[in-house]
């Protein structure tokens, strides 16, 4: 019996010390792993602190935030907006586009996806027609943006081929970079570009053919503001010609057009052949003779018309099926629908002067010698009209029609007369 308890003593003594050996060694093994994770720890914070020291939270200057925060508070134009020269004018080299100033608190992460949003849609992006109209009518259902928006105006040309005034436009907008956006649409044969650094460089949209009067004028129009209205910043919709000029200063349209509570469509009847003779009765019941409307090509509208109009369905194909023949589809279609839908936003001018004292089809087209201070000066007075509910002498922002010979002297007169370089 002590043989058999001595002989079960070993067993027992293995038995009852077996439990702390365990724990030493399972402390042993898990003293390297613990040694491990807290290197890897450690190595985290260094690389997190290198990183966070070497690429600096991006910021963004907040010169165009001035401009554009001066711009908003100005008071409703008048003539006192001729002397606005281009010293008062914001210059930057870089491109606003999150909107936030230089206490900024956002990580890069969320700063790179507000950039995204912003940046402009390129404008060679190989959607047709339907696809385009489709992508641009598309809108954010939550109203409030995730970022500071710093409003821009959309210039949109309209060309039958190059634009020959184009160094007027590039001093007009010189310095003023990240408040506006820039889109041409021009004949799909010509093949001449613009050199790297002008504001028109790969600005051109994927175009078709137009013809005067026909309906692909139309979509013309409306494929220059879809391709635009792509871009989440721009807030304002200008059509020109390539023989338009500005009357004024880059800091006075801006200011007239983001504080604007209207759109600018000229509409208005018009009895006889060349306005109320156009009207097609296959247009009822949609479109009725009193409904009918006649008005400027040229327009200047806000972010939500423009949704309306790249997003139109029925005014677009009844257009395209009865305005035929002696009726031409861009003095009838924006002034036409624009009434009969959202008069209460439209002002009913156009923002464009021409002259068409000489009657016909189309305005008197102006040559080198009649360009002079004096007659650039009579362009932007002698003039009343309604701007925000109040009488201004500040009616035309633009003009038309004049011939490539213009070019040296509105270069020449710009500084004087228009106020910029």
């Amino acid at each position: 019996m002590k043989n058999q308890d001595h002989q079960n003593h070993p067993q027992e003594l293995r038995e009852r010390s077996s439990p702390i050996s365990k724990s030493i060694f399972n402390i042993q093994i898990q003293i390297p792993t613990l040694i491990l994770y807290f290197l890897l720890f450690a190595s985290g914070i260094i690389v997190g602190t290198t990183f966070f020291t070497t690429f600096p939270t991006t910021t963004t200057t907040s010169t165009h935030l001035s401009l554009f925060n001066s711009l908003l508070l100005s008071p409703p134009p008048s003539s006192s907006l001729h002397n606005i020269s281009s010293d008062d004018k914001a210059t930057t080299t870089q491109v606003i586009r999150t909107g936030y100033g230089p206490n900024d608190q956002r990580t890069s992460t969320q700063q790179s996806r507000s950039s995204s949003i912003l940046e402009s849609h390129p404008v060679l992006h190989g959607y047709d027609d339907r696809e385009l109209l489709w992508r641009a009518s598309m809108v954010p259902k939550v109203q409030k943006y995730p970022f500071r928006r710093v409003p821009k105006v959309a210039f949109m040309f309209l060309a039958r081929g190059g634009l020959p005034l184009a160094k007027l436009w590039e001093k007009f907008f010189d310095g003023h970079e990240g408040l506006f956006s820039v889109y041409v649409h021009t004949h799909p044969l010509y093949n001449q570009s613009f050199e790297e650094g002008s504001v028109f460089h790969g600005r051109r949209v994927p175009s078709k053919e137009v013809e005067w009067g026909k309906f692909n004028m139309v979509q013309a129009e409306r494929r220059l503001l879809a391709n635009a209205h792509l871009d989440y910043s721009n807030e304002r919709f200008v059509l020109l010609s390539e023989a338009c000029i500005p009357l004024y200063n880059f800091t006075t349209i801006y200011s007239y057009l983001i504080n604007s509570n209207k759109s600018y469509v000229e509409a208005y009847d018009l009895p006889g052949g060349v306005g109320r003779g156009r009207y097609s009765p296959r247009m009822r019941p949609h479109v009725t003779l009193a409904q009918w409307r006649k008005g400027s090509q040229w327009f200047e509208m806000n972010r939500e018309l423009a949704l309306e109009v790249v997003s139109d369905e029925k005014y677009a194909e009844l257009f395209e099926k009865y305005c035929k023949g002696p009726c031409y589809n861009d003095e009838h279609y924006l002034p036409t629908f624009v009434s009969i839908e959202f008069w209460e936003r439209n002002s009913n001018r156009t923002l464009t002067w021409a002259n068409w004292s000489r009657g016909g089809p189309h305005p008197r087209t102006f040559q080198y010698p009649q360009v002079t201070p004096e007659f650039l000066e009579r362009l932007r007075s002698n003039h009343t009209c309604e701007y925000n509910g109040k009488k201004t002498d500040v009616c035309y922002l633009f003009a038309r029609k004049f011939a490539p010979n213009c070019l040296k002297r509105l270069l020449k007169f710009a500084p004087k007369v228009m106020k910029f370089k």
